[in-house]
C-alpha cells in the first residue's frame, strides 16, 4: 500500500514530521516497509544567478559563466545549451553529491579552466529526464535552499512517498483513510471526516441490475448508475501525478476515478461503456464454454459457476475482480454505467485464486471493505465525475441488500488494563475506541462497518493496546513463589533429554529435525498407519499420519544425501513418536543412523562400513549419559524394521531400554538407501530413574589391591551366542569378576565348530588374592561357561 505525505494530510490535519508519522505508522502494526524522500537527496542545492556566461578558450560548446551565489561569486564551465546571464539556476557546490550521474563534486579544471561546481539539468537531479538543458527557474532568490523552493513552487516533486505492509486482517488500511484514522486516533492529528454527497438523479437508469438466484449469497449488494453525456479525456495533472507516484499508469478520467477511490478510501469501483451494454447487468454464475476478454490483455475461460456480470450478450466483467475489454471505457465514452457493489469475500478469493488473476480490487474485496460505504462510494464517484467530465446522472439502481454487521462487545477498563500491563484510564480507553469509529453504548462497543477482523472483546483489548503503544510497557520481575534459592527449572526428563542429544553429537553424529508426520506407507513399515493416529487434515499425501518411530525421518533424510553424493552419514533425531492418539501414548524417543564407512579414506587403514557393534557401541554410550544401569540383557524379541539375526534389545527384564542392529533390507528398498544401514533407538523415559536423589555424584570406588586377568579359549558349536558365554563366565564369581570381555573369535574348526576368546579381570577388595584361589575361580568360570553353552577349553 503506497501513498503521498501530501495525499493523507487531505484526510489528516496533522503537523507531525514525516519521520514521527513512519515510527507510528509501524507502531500502530501498519508497519512502513520503505519510504522514497526525494527531498533529501537535494538538500545541499541551492539557487544562484548567472552574472556573466562567455565563450571557453579553447572550446566551442562550453561556457564560462560567472555565478552569483551565497558564498560569493564563482566561476564555473558550463556546457549547457541555454547557460546565459540574468537566469536563475540550481547550483552543485564542491563536496554535493549529484544522484543523477552518481558523483560527489569537486574543483576541477576543463580544458584549463577551473571550475568551482555546476549549474545541474533536471535530470542530474532526478527530478526528470528532461536535459537539454540546466534547470531555469522562473523566481527565487540567490542561496534560497531548492527543495524550499520546490515545496513553494512543485511540491509535488519533493513529496515523499510512504509504503506500508498491511496483514490480512486490516483490510480497513488498504485506503488512505483508514491509515490517517489510525495516526489521527494516536494523537498525531485531526481526521477529516468524508463529505456525505448525495447526487440526485434526473431520469430512470435504462440499465438495470439483476443477481441471480444461484449467487444472492455471493453477491450481497449490488448499485450503480448510468451518467450520460461525458467527455472523458486524460484526467486533471493533480490527479495523473497522485496515481503515477503509487507506481499507476493513469489511463482517462473515468478510469482514473475509479483507481484513485480504491486507494483513497478502500472503495473499489468499475465503470462500463453504456452504449455497448446489450440490455440489463446481471451479476449470475457463469456457463460452461464463457470466457472473456479482460481489461488486462488476456482471455479468461470460465468454470461453470464462476461469478460473472452479463448483459444480453455475455460476460462483462469477472464480479469483484476485473472488468472486460468490450465494455471498457475511452477516450470515445460518452455514456458510462458506474458500479458500486459488495461481494462475499470467500467467493472472490476463491474465484481470483481459480483463473489467477491478481488486481486492486480483488485484493481488497477478498479481505473485505465496508459494506456500509457501498453507496456513499457510489455518491461519492458520482460527484466527482460530474465535476471532472460533465454529464448528468440517472438514478440510482440496486439488487440485494447491505449485510447487516451490526455487533458489539462489552467494554472490561480493568480487565483490558491487566491484559495489556499498562494503567490505562477508562476515560483514555473509551476516546481510543471512538477515535477508531466505535460507537459506544454504556459498556456496550459497537463496532464499525469497516471492520470485520474485530471479532471479540479480545479484539477490543487488542484495539486499545495497539493505539497505546506497547513500546511503553516496562518490564516488571515475576514474583517468586518462595524465597531463597530458585529450585531446577527443568524437569529430569528434560535433564535426560539434553544429555542424550550431547552425547549423540559428541559421537559425530549430525542432528536431524524431521516433520512429526509421515506418509501412510512408511508408518505401515513401522508398525502405525492406523487411524488413532490419522492426521484430520493432512498438509500434504506425504504428511498423513503421526510417525510410530524416528527411523523414517532419518531414512528420508539419509536417501536425499545419497541423492546428492553424500554416502558416508551419521544421522540422529530426538523427539516424540506416537503409538496412539490419546493422553499418554506419546514417548520420547532418540535414534541414530549410520550409512557408509565410519571412517574417510586414509594411508592407514582405519576406514571401514559401519556394523551393528557401531550401533550398539554407541547406544551404550547415550543409555551411560542419560543413568542407565551399567548391567543389562540382551534379548531378541525385536520389531518387524530391524533385520532378524543382525539386532537385539538392551533390557531390564522384560523392560526394553534401546534396540540396536541392521534395519530390515525390506525398509531400506522402500525408502531408497543404496547401502547397508546400522541404527539404534533409545527409549529415553524406558531408563528407571534412580531410587537415591541426590544433587552429587557418588564417591568413586578403586582398590588398592593388584587385579588379575586370565584368558581363556573355549571351543563351542557354531550357533552359541557369546553373550550367553560371557554371561556364564560373569556369574561365576560376581563379587570378584569385575568384567569379562572378548578378544578373539575363530570359525571353522572341525565339527561345525568356533573358538571364543575372553578375558576375565578379577579384582580383589580385602587382600591380594593366592594361586589357589585364582586357580578356584578359573575352575568355577570352566564350569560355569560347560554348563551354559556346553563348552570345553581349547587345547
Amino acid at each position: 500500500m503506497k501513498f503521498t505525505l501530501s495525499w493523507l494530510k487531505e484526510h489528516l490535519d496533522t503537523t507531525a514530521s514525516l519521520d514521527e508519522i513512519t515510527e507510528a505508522l509501524t507502531d500502530l502494526g501498519l508497519e512502513v516497509e520503505g519510504v522514497t524522500d526525494p527531498a533529501s537527496k537535494l538538500k545541499s542545492f541551492t539557487l544562484a544567478k548567472v552574472l556573466e556566461a562567455v565563450q571557453h578558450p579553447d572550446a566551442d560548446r562550453l561556457r564560462v559563466c560567472k555565478v552569483l551565489t551565497d558564498e560569493g561569486e564563482k566561476q564555473i564551465v558550463c556546457g549547457a545549451p541555454n547557460a546565459r546571464a540574468g537566469i536563475t539556476v540550481v547550483l552543485a557546490k564542491p563536496g554535493d553529491y549529484v544522484p543523477g550521474i552518481d558523483v560527489t563534486l569537486g574543483v576541477g579544471k576543463i580544458r584549463g579552466v577551473e571550475s568551482h561546481g555546476m549549474m545541474a539539468s533536471e535530470r542530474e537531479l532526478e527530478l526528470s529526464d528532461e536535459h537539454n538543458g540546466i534547470i531555469e527557474l522562473p523566481s527565487g532568490e540567490v542561496g534560497e535552499k531548492f527543495v524550499d523552493w520546490l515545496a513553494a513552487n512543485r511540491p509535488e516533486a519533493v513529496d515523499p512517498v510512504i509504503e506500508i505492509k498491511i496483514t490480512p486482517n486490516r483490510p480497513d488500511a488498504l485506503g488512505v483513510h483508514g491509515v490517517a484514522r489510525d495516526l489521527a486516533a494516536r494523537g498525531l492529528g485531526r481526521l477529516k471526516p468524508i463529505a456525505d454527497v448525495t447526487v440526485p438523479g434526473s431520469f430512470a437508469s435504462p440499465i438495470k441490475v439483476v443477481i441471480a438466484p444461484e449467487v444472492s449469497e455471493k453477491a450481497l449488494f449490488f448499485s450503480g448508475r448510468l451518467i450520460r453525456g461525458v467527455r472523458n479525456g486524460p484526467s486533471p495533472d493533480w490527479l495523473q501525478k497522485r496515481l503515477t507516484a503509487i507506481g499507476l499508469r493513469p489511463i482517462n478520467t473515468l478510469v482514473d476515478i475509479t483507481n484513485l477511490f480504491t486507494f483513497d478510501l478502500n472503495r473499489p469501483l468499475h465503470v462500463f461503456d453504456a452504449d455497448k451494454v446489450r440490455g440489463d447487468l446481471v451479476v449470475r454464475p457463469s456457463a460452461e464454454g464463457e470466457e472473456l476478454l479482460a481489461l488486462d490483455g488476456k482471455t479468461y475461460a470460465f468454470a461453470p459457476g464462476t461469478m460473472i456480470i452479463a448483459d444480453e450478450t455475455g460476460p462483462e466483467s469477472i464480479a469483484g475482480i476485473m472488468g472486460g475489454e468490450h465494455s471498457g471505457c475511452s477516450e470515445e465514452t460518452v455514456n458510462v454505467f458506474l458500479e458500486s457493489a459488495y461481494w462475499d469475500p470467500i467467493a472472490i478469493a476463491a474465484a481470483g485464486r481459480a483463473l489467477k488473476i491478481a488486481s486492486d480490487a480483488r485484493y481488497r474485496f477478498e479481505r473485505g471493505v465496508d459494506p456500509a460505504f457501498t453507496l456513499p462510494g457510489l455518491e461519492l464517484a458520482t460527484r466527482m465525475i460530474l465535476d471532472l467530465c460533465g454529464g448528468e446522472a440517472s438514478e440510482v439502481v440496486t439488487a440485494g441488500a447491505v449485510p447487516d454487521t451490526t455487533r458489539s462487545y462489552r467494554i472490561e477498563p480493568a480487565r483490558i488494563s491487566s491484559l495489556v500491563g499498562m494503567d490505562i484510564p477508562e476515560d483514555e480507553q473509551r476516546a481510543t475506541l471512538a477515535a477508531l469509529g466505535f460507537r459506544l453504548e454504556g459498556d456496550q462497543a459497537f463496532v464499525p462497518s469497516w471492520r470485520p477482523d474485530v471479532q471479540g472483546s479480545a479484539d477490543l483489548v487488542e484495539e486499545v493496546a495497539r493505539i497505546a503503544s506497547l513500546t511503553k510497557l516496562q518490564g516488571q520481575p515475576l514474583p517468586r513463589p518462595q524465597a531463597g534459592v530458585p529450585q531446577p527449572v527443568l524437569t529430569p526428563m528434560q535433564r535426560r533429554e539434553q544429555a542424550a542429544r550431547r552425547m549423540a553429537a559428541s559421537l559425530g553424529y549430525n542432528e536431524c529435525v524431521t516433520y512429526s508426520f509421515i506418509d501412510a506407507q512408511a508408518a505401515a513399515l513401522f508398525g502405525g498407519g492406523s487411524d488413532a493416529v490419522r492426521i484430520e487434515n493432512p498438509i500434504s499425501s506425504e504428511m498423513t499420519h503421526m510417525r510410530p518411530d524416528l527411523l523414517p525421518g532419518l531414512l528420508a533424510a539419509a536417501a536425499r544425501n545419497q541423492a546428492r553424493g553424500f554416502q558416508d552419514l551419521a544421522l540422529f533425531e530426538c523427539g516424540p513418536v506416537f503409538s496412539g492418539g490419546e493422553p499418554g501414548e506419546q514417548d520420547l524417543h532418540l535414534s541414530g543412523l549410520l550409512v557408509g564407512a565410519t571412517a574417510p579414506r586414509d594411508p592407514y587403514g582405519s576406514r571401514r562400513k559401519a556394523d551393528i557393534y557401531d550401533a550398539k557401541a554407541d547406544a551404550e554410550a547415550v543409555l551411560a549419559a542419560i543413568g542407565a544401569p551399567a548391567k543389562a540383557q540382551i534379548n531378541r524379541k525385536l520389531d518387524g524394521w530391524w533385520h532378524p539375526g543382525r539386532a537385539g534389545n538392551i533390557a531390564l527384564g522384560p523392560n526394553a531400554l534401546a534396540t540396536f542392529g541392521e534395519i530390515h533390507p525390506r525398509v531400506l528398498r522402500h525408502f531408497g538407501i543404496k547401502s547397508a544401514a546400522v541404527g539404534f533407538t533409545v527409549r529415553i523415559a524406558a531408563v528407571p530413574l534412580p531410587k537415591v536423589k541426590t544433587p552429587s555424584r557418588p564417591a568413586l570406588l578403586l582398590s588398592d589391591l593388584q587385579a588379575v586377568e586370565r584368558d581363556f579359549a573355549f571351543v563351542v558349536d557354531a550357533q552359541v551366542e557369546v553373550l550367553t558365554l560371557v554371561n556364564a563366565a560373569a556369574g561365576a564369581d560376581k563379587a570378584l569378576i569385575e568384567r569379562v570381555t572378548v578378544f578373539d573369535q575363530f570359525t571353522g574348526l572341525e565339527g561345525g565348530k568356533k573358538s571364543i576368546a575372553i578375558t576375565a579381570r578379577l579384582q580383589p577388595k580385602d587382600k591380594t588374592l593366592t594361586d589357589a584361589e585364582i586357580e578356584a575361580v578359573s575352575a568355577r568360570i570352566v564350569e560355569k561357561v560347560g554348563k551354559a553353552t556346553g563348552g570345553v577349553l581349547r587345547s
